[in-house]
């Protein structure tokens, strides 16, 4: 049964409707590299000031004991700029094409997935919150690669829409996003029995996950991509884009995950997750800035 809204929150959802679609609006007139600047700009002036910040440092302290308080400080910054472009740069994610400079794309290591379809291959890939992560999806789509992933439903049902709106537009017809939860993973096996790949996020908390070391600390991992690619024989394949700075990203491809199976499956799990773990915190050392602190990323007893 369809629940009715009260007045008082359909006229709220109205106004905010009204108000997102205006700043989007104003977002696409600014162009991408103004809408980046200017998102980056409000996300750490703001951000520095909010309690998520406190998560960060303790999460640096930890991970990261080498920083010292302004080393912290300035990855902390990055973070929030990161993130604040991120969102700004969600009104342009159609419009981002493969270009040999300005506002776009550039690929490295294009070679392995130009290999996945000369042999009609399938795939699973896999990258985290990390420079733009909303336009892993929208480049795979631009390179002919059918490949779906997953989002995490809002709260706020107008928020969802508009957002979802923004991501859908910028994929091809064979690309879904399939809501995280029960029903989205059935979705997400269908389509790996058509033929298509699926990627996935998977630096965050899942409590019910395993215990992986991350940056020396056990952080409770997802463990679908494993499962998966077991179930289903599926090659591994890391990526990220890079922030390069005005609105220009880069995609990395990186070879496939070359783990050794020994034909047990929890073992074999936990030494593809043990992998990826690896791949994450190699590509956030190399670029501290660029991935999402402020997430409660281990237990709190460790953190």
């Amino acid at each position: 049964m369809t629940t009715r809204l009260q007045p008082t929150h359909r006229l709220s959802y109205r106004v905010l409707s009204v108000v997102l679609r205006g700043a989007i609006g104003c977002l696409r007139l600014a162009g991408a590299s103004n809408a980046s600047a200017a998102g980056g700009y409000l996300a750490r002036t703001i951000g520095m000031r909010l309690r998520a910040t406190s998560v960060a440092e303790r999460n640096l302290r930890q991970a990261m004991p080498e920083l010292d308080a302004a080393g912290r400080r300035a990855v902390i910054r990055d973070v929030w700029d990161n993130l604040g472009r991120t969102v700004a740069e969600l009104p342009h994610l159609r419009d981002f094409r493969r270009t040999a400079s300005g506002p776009g794309w550039e690929i490295e290591g294009e070679a392995h997935i130009r290999a996945l379809q000369a042999s009609n291959r399938q795939a699973l890939f896999f990258s985290g919150h990390l420079g733009n992560w909303e336009l892993i999806l929208p480049i795979a789509s631009r390179l002919g690669l059918p490949v779906s992933g997953f989002y995490r439903e809002s709260s706020n049902p107008v928020v969802d829409r508009v957002v979802q709106a923004m991501r859908r537009r910028a994929l091809n017809p064979d690309s879904k996003l399939f809501p995280k939860g029960a029903y989205g993973a059935r979705q997400a096996v269908s389509h790996l029995q058509r033929g298509g790949s699926l990627g996935f996020l998977v630096d965050q908390k899942m409590n019910d996950g395993v215990a992986i070391p991350f940056f020396g600390r056990d952080a409770m991992t997802a463990p679908a991509v494993a499962q998966l690619a077991l179930r289903f024989d599926l090659p591994i394949i890391p990526v990220q884009v890079l922030r390069l700075g005005g609105g220009r990203f880069r995609m990395v491809c990186e070879a496939p995950l070359d783990v050794a199976r020994s034909g047990t499956r929890q073992s074999d799990i936990r030494a593809i997750c043990i992998a990826m773990n690896e791949t994450l915190e190699r590509w956030i050392r190399a670029r501290p800035g660029s991935w999402l602190w402020v997430h409660r990323r281990w237990p709190k007893e460790a953190g």
